[in-house]
């Protein structure tokens, strides 16, 4: 099959005022090469080369967060020394919530009121005097949403932040979200073999509203954040599929997630040039209704 290279073929969406391709990327991976575990080294001059690489390739939507760092690289001065002064075009969408101290280690869970100050940092690192969007990573479902996404309301009013969106939420939790502000996007975990319960509800709320639904771990989605690793038939009926088109299992994950809606966005991180490249491509294979039907089985 020949792909082509260019964001754009996904197709595009809405985060409030801000017009996206469907596909686009996560910074995560750039700093080093481990979801959360961010102590693999990464080599500086790569990660500015895939960054440029990408908005060549017409990515317009990177994803990032102040606690994307190892001990040699941050996600968020790394954005900024490759793409910076910023196109008008490109929009970056950044996460408050968790904390990680300078030497690394995870802190509190930031209060309402630790949020500006979690903006304010995004805000340096970036160079940017106000964020497109900032999503608030949420807790779990047994505990209230609407205070944090208040004090990014008021951060809204403020004009340090353009848009909201709340991520590792239940549709419940987005509906309280919405009552104290718009909510442009909702990032929760979704893959081919890790889907949840009311995991599928919360995508499809999403869809009935309008708002971008960007789930995370699409490619390494398995094991990760301490759930257990799918067996290897899901890996082999991934690769069943990806023989059928000569494309690579993860372009089929991804290809597969963005299949799930026109509302549905996808952010695979990358810190290597040629897995770029093919995730990129991506954006152009459609799965056959065969294909889609012997992936959603695996769920």
């Amino acid at each position: 099959m020949t792909s082509t290279l260019d964001a754009s073929a996904a197709g595009t969406w809405t985060l409030g005022t801000r017009t996206v391709n469907r596909l686009g990327l996560g910074a995560m991976r750039l700093t080093g090469t481990a979801a959360f575990d961010l102590g693999g080294r990464r080599d500086r001059a790569t990660s500015i080369r895939v960054l440029r690489q990408a908005v060549e390739l017409g990515v317009d939507h990177i994803d990032t967060a102040a606690f994307y760092f190892s001990p040699w690289l941050s996600a968020n001065q790394l954005i900024h020394q490759a793409l910076a002064p910023y196109d008008d075009d490109l929009t970056i969408v950044t996460k408050v919530g968790p904390g990680r101290d300078p030497s690394g280690e995870w802190t509190a869970w930031a209060r309402p009121d630790q949020l500006r100050g979690q903006v304010e940092q995004n805000l340096r690192e970036l160079g940017r005097d106000h964020l497109d969007v900032v999503n608030y990573r949420h807790t779990g479902p047994s505990k209230p949403v609407a205070d944090h996404v208040g004090a990014l309301a008021a951060l809204v009013d403020d004009g340090l932040v353009r848009h909201v969106g709340i991520s590792n939420v239940t549709a419940e939790q987005v509906d309280h979200a919405r009552a104290v502000t718009e909510i442009v996007c909702v990032q929760n975990r979704y893959a081919v073999a890790c889907r949840e319960a009311g995991a599928r509800e919360v995508l499809d709320h999403c869809g009935k509203h309008g708002i971008a639904f960007v789930p995370f771990f699409t490619i390494a989605g398995d094991g990760q954040e301490g759930r257990p690793a799918a067996d290897a038939s899901t890996a082999d009926a991934v690769q069943a599929v990806a023989e059928q088109h000569a494309v690579s299992p993860a372009q089929i994950r991804l290809a597969w997630s963005l299949a799930q809606g026109p509302h549905v966005l996808a952010i695979p991180g990358t810190g290597d040039p040629a897995h770029l490249q093919d995730n990129i491509a991506a954006a152009s294979l459609r799965l056959t209704d065969a294909d889609l039907r012997a992936l959603d089985a695996l769920g």
